[in-house]
C-alpha cells in the first residue's frame, strides 16, 4: 500500500502473521545495512503493540520491472533503455557482491522502476550474508542456479546465474523463462548444458553475456564487476544496436 511520510509518497508493507514476523524483521535488518542508488531504500520499520509490523520504503511509481516491460514492449523501449535497466541492476548487484551479500531471489519481478525510470533491486526477504548456506524458502526453479537447487549452495555466482535469466527477461520484454519447457524438465535439461535461445532482436554481445552467466562451472562465471565493465563497454560503443 501507499502512504505519506513528511509529504513524500512511500510504500508500506504490512505483516500481521506472527509466523512470518521474524523473516520480515530479517529483511528489514538486511536493508538497513545496504545503501545504493539502485537498491530500494528502507526508510523505517514500525512495530505495533498488537504484533503488526510495517516496513516503509521509497515509493517506486512505475512498479515492477517485469510488468513495466510487458506493458510497454519494444515499440516504447529501445535498446539503450534495455541496456540501462541491465546496467542499473548489475550495479546494485555489484554493490551487494562487494559487501558480501547474496540476494538469492534476483528476478525482474523483484526489480522496481522509479518515476525517473531507474531500476532498483528490491525484495531482500531471501538475502543472507554470503557465508550462510541454510535455506528453508521455496526456491524459484527457473531463476535459481543448478548448484543452489541441488546443494543449497548460494553465492554471488548463483546470483550471477539469476542475473543472466533476468537479462533474458529484459530482452524478451518480460516473457517467462524457458518457454514451452515443462517446469519438471527445466533442471535436468539445464544440468545437461541446455541454454535458452537469444530473445528476438537481442544483440549477440548481450546474449553472449547471458550465456556466460549460465556457465555450469561456478568458477568460470563472471563476477558482477566484470559484467558491469562489459555492459559499460557495450553501451559506450553502442554495440547493442
Amino acid at each position: 500500500m501507499v502512504g505519506d511520510y513528511r509529504g513524500t509518497k512511500v510504500a508500506v508493507k504490512c505483516i500481521k502473521n506472527d509466523a512470518t514476523a521474524q523473516a520480515f524483521i530479517a529483511e528489514a535488518s538486511v536493508m538497513t545495512q545496504l545503501r545504493h542508488n539502485n537498491l530500494v531504500q528502507l526508510l523505517g520499520v514500525i512495530v505495533e503493540e498488537r504484533g503488526s509490523l510495517y516496513i516503509v520504503t521509497e515509493y517506486m511509481a512505475k512498479g515492477s520491472l517485469v510488468d513495466y516491460l510487458r506493458s510497454r514492449g519494444r515499440t516504447v523501449l529501445d535498446g539503450d533503455c534495455l541496456l540501462k535497466f541491465s546496467l542499473d541492476v548489475c550495479e546494485a548487484m555489484e554493490y551487494l557482491e562487494a559487501n558480501n551479500f547474496v540476494h538469492r531471489d534476483l528476478a525482474a519481478r523483484n526489480v522496481l522502476v522509479s518515476d525517473e525510470h531507474i531500476a532498483k533491486v528490491s525484495d531482500f526477504g531471501l538475502t543472507k550474508e554470503a557465508s550462510s548456506t541454510q535455506d528453508t524458502a521455496k526456491l524459484p526453479v527457473k531463476w535459481t542456479s543448478p548448484e543452489a537447487l541441488r546443494e543449497k549452495r548460494f553465492s554471488t555466482k548463483s546470483d550471477v546465474w539469476s542475473y543472466g535469466i533476468l537479462l533474458w527477461e529484459i530482452y524478451s520484454f518480460g516473457r517467462v523463462p524457458y518457454p514451452r519447457i515443462p517446469l519438471k524438465d527445466v533442471v535436468p535439461r539445464v544440468e545437461k548444458g541446455y541454454k535458452m535461445d537469444a530473445p528476438e532482436g537481442c544483440s549477440p554481445v548481450v546474449y553472449d553475456l547471458m550465456k556466460q552467466c549460465w556457465t555450469l562451472d561456478v568458477a568460470v562465471r563472471p563476477s558482477f564487476n566484470m559484467l558491469g565493465e562489459k555492459l559499460k563497454h557495450i553501451r559506450a560503443k553502442e554495440l547493442y544496436l
